[in-house]
């Protein structure tokens, strides 16, 4: 029956929304999600939320530390996890479900009422130094390429701001600035209770217990600062010269690459849009030339047919899709030897005007038929169907249902892909490029060449570069 795959919503009344879905098992997955990230920083230092995740489940008014939680939770089989993205912090812990209370007791504690003592913000600011130097020194660099392409695509608004603490922030942030962050950002009204394999009553039965008329440990002053702007696309480009010649050493060392990512806007998730913009993704497919997989790997994806199946010297060509409650990103990333770049630029942005041009029938029900199994797939797993409760409910307040989605996503043609891409392909694009660039074509190269009939760079600059 459907009720079994409803998900219930109740508003309390400080504003809170608390949502849960039934799911068969003894273990449930309950979580605070706050609408607080990145985005948000634009009046404050940048590196606040990066701070607040490293420093989720230390001590608190309850518990005198991390590992006094880590005992609480053991008592129930319970494992914990904190993750900040750009525009969400989402609190989380998996236990058995006959320990709610004790569970929703502590996510109240950890949000509303942490020490953050100077010595966990000490540890907390080596934390985020080793990370930096880490990412900067990872042979995959995609989670770098990630963070310059929203610098490009949306420059200093928004989700173009810095997800990671910039070096010389760890000194600046302290107790009286995250108190601040706090303050403006942790209300009640910015907050969402999800939980999935437990009663519904029972959750708000909890949550009115431990969340309702909660006195936070930064007052609860005044909210001012507030950040409610709309993201701004700018497109641009973000170039990080770098000698990637030693990343990766040893007896079967990676070869020295060049990384390019292009991207151009596409739109939010509250539009209808965001549909044909999934399939679309799902069509480009890719990955890296080592990792073809077998069927259903998305070896027929036009990245893997079109671009690493023809040309041998590119390492990686893969397709992403960003989006956020009032943007999208939708971009290529691709690998190949600083030597050719240029021509790997060509290919890309080749692959980008024929996203406009004919959509075979095969091809789309297969990307489609993709998308829906990757959908289902993944809702398989707890932890995500409590991902995708928290987030719907705190951007629209209710849940579009796994099957509401699919038939959205059957209803695709080919028309909407043609549609969509036509809309997209009058941006200015975002580039990230990283490596060696010497051969790197000029952003106005690049520019005129999405804006060509078949993606080529112009005749001048193969002439004379």
């Amino acid at each position: 029956g459907r009720e079994r795959f409803e998900t219930r919503v109740t508003v309390l009344e400080n504003g809170l929304r608390v949502a849960s879905q039934k799911k068969f098992g003894q273990f449930c997955t309950v979580g605070l999600l706050v609408n607080s990230g990145s985005r948000h920083e634009a009046k404050y230092l940048s590196g606040i939320s990066h701070f607040l995740e490293k420093l989720a489940f230390s001590s608190t008014a309850q518990f005198g530390s991390k590992d006094e939680i880590l005992l609480t939770l053991e008592k129930h089989g319970g494992i914990c996890d904190c993750q900040a993205s750009r525009d969400t912090i989402m609190y989380a812990v998996s236990a058995d479900a006959k320990g709610l209370d004790t569970v929703v007791n502590l996510l109240a504690d950890v949000a509303l009422q942490p020490r953050l003592s100077d010595e966990e913000i000490e540890m907390t600011r080596t934390a985020i130094r080793f990370e930096l130097e880490d990412l900067n020194m990872r042979p995959d660099p995609e989670p770098l390429l990630t963070e310059m392409i929203h610098a490009a695509a949306y420059r200093d608004n928004t989700v173009g701001l810095n997800r990671f603490c910039p070096v010389e922030n760890t000194d600046k942030i302290d107790r009286e600035v995250l108190h601040s962050y706090l303050r403006n950002y942790y209300t009640p009204d910015r907050m969402v209770l999800a939980g999935v394999g437990i009663e519904h009553e029972q959750l708000v039965e909890c949550a009115r217990k431990h969340l309702l008329g909660v006195e936070p440990v930064w007052g609860s002053g005044q909210t001012k600062d507030v950040d409610r702007s709309v993201a701004q696309y700018t497109g641009g480009i973000v170039k990080v010269e770098k000698d990637m010649s030693d990343v990766s050493l040893g007896p079967t060392p990676i070869p020295e690459l060049t990384h390019i990512m292009i991207g151009l806007e596409s739109c939010s998730f509250l539009e209808e849009d965001f549909i044909p913009f999934a399939v679309l993704n799902m069509m480009m497919g890719g990955g890296g030339s080592f990792s073809a997989g077998g069927p259903g790997k998305g070896m027929f994806t036009r990245l893997y047919l079109n671009v690493l199946n023809r040309h041998h010297w590119m390492y990686n060509a893969t397709s992403y899709h960003h989006s956020y409650e009032d943007t999208g990103l939708l971009c290529i990333h691709a690998s190949a030897d600083p030597k050719q770049v240029r021509e790997m630029v060509e290919i890309i942005t080749r692959e980008f005007i024929l996203m406009a041009g004919a959509v075979g029938e095969v091809e789309l029900e297969r990307a489609k038929t993709q998308l829906k199994s990757m959908l289902m797939m993944n809702l398989e797993s707890r932890p995500v169907i409590f991902e995708d409760v928290g987030r719907q409910v705190l951007a629209t307040n209710t849940r579009k249902l796994p099957h509401e989605l699919c038939d959205l996503i059957s209803q695709v043609k080919s028309t909407d892909i043609k549609r969509v891409v036509t809309k997209m392909l009058h941006k200015k694009p975002a580039v990230a490029a990283l490596g060696d660039l010497t051969d790197l074509p000029t952003y106005e190269h690049i520019q005129a060449a999405l804006s060509s009939k078949d993606g080529r760079l112009p005749r001048m600059y193969r002439l004379f570069r």
